[in-house]
């Protein structure tokens, strides 16, 4: 009996029955097909709005244009950028030694200084900063102008004979061409000076009177010994690097035309954090003092 005293109606079934079990036809409750209904309306405003069908080449992209992937990147690369903001900041701030004696600092200037080479340097010193004639090879510990990573930034940041105001100046004046030379004293001067790197001179030119043309003219700038002087970007000449060459036939051209190669200032170019990045880079070739 049920609770009203009425004895319960018979359940519906649908008429299928299997081993005198019956199959109840027992309908949904309508707020239950309601929500269904309306999900299913709601999912075909989704596959307009947003991406959902897969194409042959793609998916359909929706008409809000909408990607989730896309959404996800750009937070990565807004925070990425963020780090990188402060990075570059802590560069710009910090000297060339205090970037050398942190390592997250040094690993940032590195990696923006190998981009900045290749970008910018690579053109003139190569790939590999090994340099071609008129262009300094900076694997090496040569350096016309210092080799401390200090002195490898303000070259950098002001260039040499670039025009500007704290650029390194000293030029290798045209001793045969502006007559302060005669060619005979020229050859001899060149052949003089092979000589200290153990190289042939110029046939039937006389050393000796190399080494007193070389103690009258050129000691001024090279030194008495001929190590150089870096603060007029004067090479030694006793070593076996020579950057316009070393045939007899390059260094009189050299003595008898001097040489005033350019090393553009990139302050104004490059920002404060780039250049640090850059000097500390090229130092860590392995010529760097």
């Amino acid at each position: 009996m049920s609770p009203t005293g009425q004895p319960p109606a018979a359940p519906q079934t649908t008429g299928h029955e299997w081993d005198g079990i019956c199959e109840y036809n027992n309908p949904l409750p309508r707020w239950w097909l309601y929500g269904l209904y309306a999900t299913i309306v709601w999912s075909m405003g989704y596959w307009v709005l947003y991406p959902a069908w897969p194409m042959a080449t793609g998916y359909t992209a929706g008409l809000l244009g909408y990607s989730q992937r896309a959404t996800v990147l750009g937070e990565v690369e807004a925070v990425r950028k963020e780090r990188d903001a402060r990075g570059r900041a802590q560069l710009a701030s910090a000297t060339v030694a205090e970037i050398r004696a942190d390592p997250a600092l040094l690993r940032l200037a590195l990696a923006t200084g190998k981009a900045a080479f290749g970008d910018n340097c690579a053109a003139c010193h190569g790939s590999a900063a090994t340099g071609r004639i008129g262009y300094p090879n900076l694997q090496d510990d040569d350096w016309l102008w210092g080799g401390t990573p200090e002195e490898i930034e303000r070259t950098i940041r002001y260039g040499a004979r670039s025009g500007h105001g704290e650029a390194h100046l000293g030029d290798m004046p045209a001793f045969g061409r502006d007559g302060i030379l005669q060619p005979a004293e020229v050859e001899a001067a060149a052949t003089y000076v092979l000589s200290l790197s153990g190289k042939p001179g110029v046939a039937g030119a006389s050393a000796e009177k190399g080494a007193e043309v070389f103690a009258n003219t050129c000691a001024a700038c090279h030194g008495p010994e001929a190590k150089g002087n870096p603060e007029l970007g004067a090479p030694n000449l006793t070593d076996a690097i020579w950057l316009y060459g070393s045939a007899p036939e390059q260094v009189v051209a050299t003595v008898t035309n001097g040489r005033k190669g350019v090393m553009p200032a990139w302050e104004g170019r490059l920002d404060p954090a780039t250049i640090k990045s850059l000097a500390v880079y090229v130092h860590g070739f392995g010529g760097g003092r």
